[in-house]
């Protein structure tokens, strides 16, 4: 991924209107108790896009700003944010990431990852809350919500940065070398 001021700002807009969407519409709207996960996916696709930088930068932004709009423990979003962008990045460098099911997957375990590490995190530090298997349902629901929603959220990411993309996510093709010609 490119570092352009063009790029900055589109990347800036999309930090904004996802923590925005998240708080204002995805949270109101819950199947089974249980809702998208809209950050997870953000971040999941700038680093499936951008590469590990990328996904890491925008994962901390992300989560800085939702920590901040929701007033809660500073930081805990942006760590785990951090590493879903960096490991889906990471993932675009060790392996094929151009086939239709990397996202579906992808966010599901991202999803799935985020809560369990979020909701131990929450313990740790000290946070009161409510223990029961309803949170592991909720978690599960919701994994597989954010796993439905990977293909519209990967393709609007895509649409955004595409101008910024180094390198399209297609397959890549070896050029033919040793044509005979026969007579």
């Amino acid at each position: 991924m490119t570092a352009s001021f063009t790029g900055v700002l589109r990347i800036a807009a999309l930090v904004l209107l996802t923590v925005v969407l998240e708080i204002a519409v995805v949270t109101q709207i819950t199947i089974f108790g249980a809702n998208v996960d809209l950050l997870v996916l953000v971040t999941l696709s700038v680093g499936l896009l951008g590469g590990p930088i990328a996904g890491a930068v925008v994962g901390f932004s992300i989560g800085l700003v939702a920590d901040m709009a929701l007033v809660q423990t500073l930081g805990v979003t942006s760590l785990l944010l951090t590493g879903v962008g960096y490991l889906g990045g990471r993932y675009r460098e060790l392996r094929d990431a151009t086939h239709k099911l990397v996202p579906v997957l992808g966010g599901f375990v991202a999803a799935l990852c985020f809560s369990a590490c979020f909701a131990v995190i929450q313990f740790l530090l000290g946070v009161d809350s409510t223990v029961s298997w309803l949170v592991a349902r909720d978690a599960l629901v919701g994994a597989i919500l954010t796993a439905l929603f990977a293909p519209p959220v990967f393709a609007v990411v895509r649409w955004v940065l595409r101008p910024d993309l180094i390198e399209e996510m297609r397959p890549r093709r070896r050029p033919i070398t040793n044509l005979r010609l026969s007579p």
